[in-house]
């Protein structure tokens, strides 16, 4: 069986007794780019580079996974939003411009029509494509999407968007339904370009960020739906302090659910009894700024803790260095 194949088998309950070592989130390097001959900045626009991208960390250090889109913003711009794109020296990801589409969910459309034509949105479908072709019987490949509510907050004018939480509730929930109902298109576009996965990665939507009763009546309903809609495996990321709200993701309904560092990983094993838990390296201070000493710790430390696999906690840092991504494999 080769590291692709045992990887999906975690999926369908057949574990082979190892902890094997990837990530659905993003995690391509400065390293990585440079050895196919790409800069930061041209590879959010072409199919071609996008792939070669995604493909990077595999072969430069043999983990078995690459994800794509290379940005979580490639759903708000299909919808409208504008991104800035940054030069190639500063290395960060496409971000959402702070004009924002709508300045109350009351705004949104009652629907929103899905169109692969939009955007970037058939660029990552094509590359996704290109991926599974060249490396599709080597890596897993994860097809990224925001949450609802993340997605929320790239469209909506955030601080409107928390005064009608509070005043008008439905309204923000009917958009959080929504965005899934459009986010649940989008995964399932990736899925039939090639994704074997689909990783759903709600930064903004965490229980450590807007609290656990907010996650409930805001966050939860549209990750259900979401979940619910897409076609399987599906892992759920979220970031921050979780320990208040595993129950809740549990009953997402998602195959794995991915922490982060500061998740208490020993409490979160014992409640996840059906549900694969994923996590938790710190993707800062251990991946990018530890050594590969620190890194096969970390890992030591997850798989004591119960970990199924052990994933980033967040999007990798570029300049995360080669020989910590290696230590990885272990």
């Amino acid at each position: 069986m080769n590291h692709r194949d045992e990887l999906l088998s975690l999926f369908s309950s057949q574990k082979n007794g190892s902890v094997p070592a990837f990530s659905g989130l993003i995690h391509i390097t400065a390293d990585g780019l440079r050895d196919q001959g790409l800069s930061f900045g041209e590879i959010h626009h072409e199919a071609q580079k996008m792939a070669q991208a995604a493909m990077s960390t595999f072969k430069i250090t043999g983990m078995p996974s690459a994800a794509l889109p290379l940005d979580l913003c490639a759903p708000a711009e299909a919808l409208g939003a504008r991104l800035k794109f940054y030069p190639d020296e500063e290395m960060r990801f496409p971000q959402v411009v702070s004009d924002f589409l709508y300045s109350s969910t009351k705004e949104l459309p009652g629907h929103f029509a899905f169109d692969l034509d939009r955007g970037r949105l058939g660029i990552v479908c094509d590359a996704i494509s290109l991926v599974k072709k060249e490396l599709g019987s080597k890596v897993i490949v994860s097809g990224t999407i925001p949450g609802p509510y993340t997605l929320l907050l790239y469209i909506c004018h955030p601080r409107n968007l928390f005064i009608e939480m509070k005043k008008d509730p439905q309204s923000v929930i009917g958009a959080v339904l929504q965005l899934s109902a459009f986010l649940a298109e989008l995964g399932t576009a990736y899925k039939n370009a090639g994704a074997d996965l689909i990783t759903i990665h709600d930064m903004g939507g965490s229980p450590g960020f807007i609290g656990p009763s907010k996650f409930e009546q805001f966050v939860f309903p549209g990750l259900k739906g979401l979940i619910s809609a897409l076609p399987a495996p599906t892992v759920l990321s979220i970031c921050g302090n979780t320990n208040k709200s595993m129950e809740l993701l549990a009953q997402t309904g998602a195959d794995a659910v991915s922490v982060d560092q500061t998740n208490d990983l020993p409490a979160s094993r014992a409640i996840l009894q059906d549900t694969l838990l994923f996590g938790n390296l710190d993707p800062v201070h251990v991946l990018a700024g530890g050594s590969p000493g620190d890194v096969r710790t970390a890992v030591w430390v997850a798989i004591q803790s119960g970990v199924d696999a052990v994933w980033p906690g967040c999007d990798l840092v570029p300049q995360t260095p080669i020989e910590n991504l290696r230590a990885l494999q272990f």
